[in-house]
């Protein structure tokens, strides 16, 4: 499934639209460094991290999207980056267990 397609069967809110991916796993996790050795290409990078360095790690592992969940929301650096490097990201008011639990099916996990 395409992350769009994600974003709107989990109704969760497009900050950036970014490149339509196919989104083949998912992640989550807060500790950039963590994420950076353990995300796997293709995925779905479920967070509450907000700021560039978030960015920075999507590109790095090629994320097909980022959603900030608890209510999360990106400070301007990181909306600037994602804009400008065309990253998919999403916000929600769900925790990131309850976004994973939903999303799992969608993705075939």
């Amino acid at each position: 499934m395409k992350n769009h397609e994600i974003a709107e069967t989990l109704g969760l809110r497009v900050i950036c639209p970014g490149e339509p991916r196919e989104v083949a796993d998912a992640y989550c996790g807060d500790l950039l460094s963590w994420v950076m050795g353990r995300i796997g290409f293709d995925a779905a990078w479920l967070t509450v991290m907000t700021n560039n360095n978030v960015a920075a790690v999507a590109v790095l592992r090629d994320a097909a999207c980022v959603i900030l969940c608890d209510g999360a929301e990106p400070d301007k650096e990181l909306l600037a980056r994602a804009e400008r490097e065309n990253i998919a990201l999403y916000a929600t008011a769900e925790n990131s267990f309850t976004v994973a639990a939903r999303l799992a099916p969608l993705i075939g996990k």
